[in-house]
C-alpha cells in the first residue's frame, strides 16, 4: 500500500480553528477604526476640492459658488460632492466644508 501526502481532516481543522481565532481578533479593531478613516477621507476630499476652487479661481477670475460649478467645469468627478461619512460638501465663502 503506498502512502499518499495529504492533509488529514484533523489539520485541517486546526488551520481552521486559527484562521477562525485571527479573524475574531482583527475584525473588531478594523471595525472601531472605520469611523476615522471615514473622516480622514473626508478631510482629503476637502484638501481636494478646495485644490480645485484655487485652479477654477486662476481659470475664471472669479470663486465658484457652488460644488456644481466644479463638477460641470470638469474640475470635480460626479461622486466628489459627498464625504465618504456622508457629509455634503459645500462651498462657504471660498472655501470647501463638510456639512
Amino acid at each position: 500500500m503506498k502512502k499518499k501526502n495529504a492533509f488529514t481532516v484533523l489539520e485541517m481543522m486546526i488551520v481552521m480553528l486559527i484562521v477562525a481565532v485571527l479573524l475574531l481578533i482583527t475584525l473588531p479593531n478594523i471595525q472601531q477604526k472605520e469611523k476615522i478613516i471615514r473622516a480622514k477621507g473626508c478631510n482629503a476630499l476637502l484638501d481636494i476640492v478646495n485644490s480645485q476652487i484655487l485652479l477654477y479661481e486662476i481659470d475664471h477670475d472669479k470663486t465658484p459658488t457652488s460644488v456644481s460649478d466644479l463638477i460641470s467645469g470638469g474640475y470635480l468627478k460626479k461622486g466628489q460632492d459627498t464625504c465618504p461619512n456622508g457629509k455634503q460638501v459645500v462651498i462657504v465663502n471660498g472655501d470647501a466644508k463638510a456639512q
